[in-house]
């Protein structure tokens, strides 16, 4: 009988041996695999590389575009193309890289790229404007671009990622768009993650990883948990509130990297208060930009004086402004509003602003709160709105005075990008209605001006006009915070274009 138990004691024990040896043998095969997760700030819908404004395509390394921007001498360099030249500024010669396929292993040629750019022209009317492009031919290789003008800066617009490369013949562009990075998607699941594979035959070397996956979750306090459980490997932007927390832990890498963001006030100048510049400059004097970078970003920002960081050739020496709660007031008196009450009016109307804004940044919601509170103090009533997509809110509703918006504004070391998209009629990004004709002939101007140090006194002469009109206001450049695990991840590079993420060196230890 003893014997009998002794070898069902020793059959249960040699039993559980055997599954403890399979779970740690599955551990091990888990920690062996070539995979990350990153996690990201915003969500999207649509993978479509040519309208998606989260730029997730590129950002997934699953798109590339012609031109790349070199983020350390933030100078512009061949990608898929190979090399470019014009001889006056509208007729353009490009060489596109040979041996170059896409995902399902067709040939990147000269007439798949000219497709791919008209398509992107077709369905976003903001490429086109950017672009300008009047005809494009190709043979084999080559491509031979004309531009509406002549247009100095046109291989930089190239850059963007909504001019991403893709085989239009493949037309599940939301769910699986077909490009020529280091990595295809395996499964796209809408607001929540994309499955990416390693594509085997990239022409710039297949990818260090076998496997990756680029989730999303707008929570920045919950993207800041998930490194610390260990269900995601990089998290971008992480919770401002949790970086010490982050730092403590073992293993983990924060990185705060200047970028060329601003966080923006913008403002609806089809509203008629708006209208007036000094209630546009009472605005700008109640917003206490060094509380705001102090006590929301714990210092992770430089306070802004304008849209360009102060160290570009660009960025003007700007007068110095009357602002805090005084200030605003006497502007406000100027515009003909008086206190009456508590309430801030004119001609017995009160003084009240929607203001927009949206979760995916996070310091956003709070800088609006800040206004509304300093705001409420002069008698202004403020009614704060949360959106999803700021872009296309802002694009398709005038029903706002205000928005918390944050924006890039020299992703490729210059000032055309910004000042075009934001202050020309023809703007993707002129969510303020700015038609001024001075304004647009001066971008007009910038746009045909050749020579770095002639562009950067035309943009200075602008950026200062922008800052005596009150064309929206600044309030700080945030850096771009990462948090990684240093421990299993290698090569990870936070790319102050905030666009190159998940790239073909990307390694785990």
């Amino acid at each position: 009988m003893f014997r009998k138990c002794k070898l069902i004691f020793i059959a249960c024990l040699s039993f559980f041996l055997l599954a403890a040896c399979s779970t740690e043998s599955a551990k091990d095969q888990a920690r062996g695999k070539k995979e990350v997760n990153l996690l990201f700030n915003f969500a999207t819908s649509s993978l479509d590389p040519n309208v998606d404004t989260s730029y997730v395509s590129l950002r997934a390394g699953i798109t590339e575009t012609l031109v790349h921007l070199n983020d350390e001498d933030l100078t512009i360099e061949p990608w898929l193309a190979k090399s470019w030249d014009s001889k006056d500024g509208q007729l353009w010669n490009f060489e596109l890289r040979e041996g170059v396929t896409f995902q399902n292993g067709k040939p990147m040629d000269g007439k798949a790229v000219k497709a791919s750019l008209e398509r992107a022209m077709k369905d976003s009317l903001a490429i086109k404007n950017a672009l300008r492009i009047e005809s494009i031919e190709a043979d084999g290789n080559a491509l031979t671009i004309k531009t509406e003008v002549p247009f100095p800066e046109f291989p930089s617009e190239l850059v963007h990622p909504n001019t991403s490369i893709i085989d239009v013949k493949e037309s599940d562009y939301i769910n699986k768009p077909i490009g020529t990075g280091p990595f295809a998607v395996s499964k796209f699941i809408p607001g929540t993650a994309v499955d990416l594979i390693r594509y085997e035959s990239y022409w710039d070397g297949a990818a260090k990883l076998e496997r990756a996956r680029f989730s999303f979750n707008e929570d920045a306090n919950a993207r800041s948990l998930a490194l610390e459980s260990g269900d995601a490997d990089i998290v971008f932007r992480p919770e401002v509130e949790s970086l010490e927390n982050l730092e403590a832990k073992d293993g983990v890498k924060v990185e705060s990297t200047s970028t060329f963001r601003v966080h923006q006030m913008t403002m609806n100048l089809e509203r008629k208060a708006l209208q007036d510049i000094h209630v546009r400059k009472a605005v700008d004097a109640l917003i206490d930009r060094s509380s705001i970078a102090e006590t929301i970003l714990h210092g992770h920002a430089e306070v802004a004086t304008g849209p360009f960081l102060s160290t570009f050739s660009f960025a003007p020496d700007y007068p110095k402004k009357a602002n805090g709660m005084e200030a605003a007031k006497a502007f406000l008196d100027q515009a003909g509003y008086k206190k009456v009450d508590g309430v801030m009016q004119k001609d017995g109307k009160p003084l009240t602003f929607t203001l927009l804004t949206y979760s995916s940044r996070a310091d956003l919601p709070l800088i609006a709160q800040v206004f509304q509170s300093d705001a409420g103090q002069l008698g202004i009533d403020v009614k704060i709105k949360q959106i999803e997509i700021p872009e296309e809110y802002m694009a398709s509703n005038r029903d706002w005075d205000l928005t918390t918006y944050s924006n890039l504004t020299a992703p490729r070391g210059d000032a055309g990008y910004y000042l075009n998209a934001t202050y020309h009629p023809k703007g993707a990004l002129n969510f303020s209605g700015a038609d001024d004709d001075r304004l647009t002939s001066l971008i007009d101007e910038l746009n045909v001006t050749v020579g770095q140090e002639e562009r950067s006194d035309l943009a200075e002469e602008i950026a200062m006009y922008v800052d005596e009109q009150v064309y929206n206001s600044f309030i700080l450049h945030p850096n771009t915070l990462v948090a990684y695990d240093a421990d299993k991840v290698k090569n990870w590079i936070t790319s102050r274009s905030e666009y190159y993420m998940l790239t073909n060196e990307l390694d785990v230890k």
